[in-house]
């Protein structure tokens, strides 16, 4: 189980060449993907505290029907307070218990990188497809989501999927 997030609060563009070179943002048709999350509000100061406790009680549901991988890491950030929705992608059949909610991440546009390496550099990503985005022309949501691929004690093998939905798709917001 990768049990890692990085700190993603509103993105404040400075670098535009500096940090869109070292990314390759496309934009791609998403389909609604269904998840097991503990939904919260909070400050991005409180953040790094509470992301690893939310995602515990997911863990620990999914432990309890034997369900020990498989289900990818995913955290979804709406507006800048945030409200967030932290757990994992899953598509089988678990009832939920406890504060862990079946919810969605929503199908649309969406504007996307992959960033590798360590956690620490995973604003940039964001950054990234702010900047390319308002190159573009193109109007961002304040949904955006993070998808954490398998957790590795080599920073250079881990990868974060990030996606920021497009402003015209926010009809399939997620918990809908």
């Amino acid at each position: 189980m990768a049990v890692a997030a990085a700190l993603t609060p509103p993105v404040a563009s400075e670098d535009t060449l500096g940090v869109t070179a070292r990314y390759q943002v496309a934009l791609e048709a998403h389909p609604r993907q269904r998840t097991l999350v503990v939904p919260a509000t909070t400050t991005w100061a409180a953040y790094p505290s509470l992301w690893p406790v939310l995602l515990d009680e997911v863990w620990s549901l999914l432990r309890a029907a034997g369900i020990d991988r498989g289900c990818p890491n995913v955290m979804l950030y709406r507006g800048d307070r945030p409200r967030v929705e932290v757990g994992v992608l899953h598509d089988g059949e678990l009832e939920p218990a406890g504060r862990v909610v079946v919810s969605s991440l929503p199908a649309g546009t969406v504007a996307t990188t992959t960033h590798h390496g360590s956690y620490a550099g995973l604003a940039d990503a964001h950054r990234a497809v702010v900047d390319w985005c308002r190159e573009q022309g193109i109007a961002l949501s304040d949904i955006r989501w993070e998808l954490y691929g398998p957790h590795a004690a080599e920073p250079a093998l881990v990868w974060t999927r990030v996606c920021w939905l497009v402003a015209e798709d926010t009809g399939g917001s997620a918990g809908s």
